[in-house]
């Protein structure tokens, strides 16, 4: 399996974990995009994490969209632990939507913060 070389893995014990705020954050620290993984829809051990996840993810694309950046930098997909290889394919996919976008504009604008100050 081949990934991209340049993004980061951050494991959850579920991604029902996952908040609005971490998304952002992933941004604020750099991130030109997150993609979230978890498993498949209706098939949480924890019930409902990943719908909420799901919800979560959506609500983000939708505030990034508001504030002029591209919604399409976060995605969530839904996969089974056995499928590796769809896992790669997806992280691959992700890399090129988001080198496509070109770097986030939330990440220009802190550089550009930074050197003003």
């Amino acid at each position: 399996m081949k990934c991209p070389a340049d993004f980061r893995i951050i494991r959850l014990p579920c991604t029902g974990k996952i908040d609005l705020i971490h998304i952002l954050r992933a941004f604020e620290r750099g991130a030109d995009g997150v993609y979230v993984v978890g498993c498949m829809e209706g098939d949480c051990h924890f019930g409902t994490g990943n719908f909420r996840a799901k919800k979560r993810v959506n609500e983000a694309a939708r505030l990034l969209d508001s504030v002029g950046v591209e919604g399409e930098r976060v995605q969530m997909y839904n996969l089974s632990s056995g499928e590796g290889p769809l896992f790669a394919k997806y992280a691959m996919e992700m890399d090129q939507r988001i080198r496509a976008l070109g770097p986030s504009p939330v990440r220009e604008a802190i550089k550009k913060d930074k050197a003003a100050a």
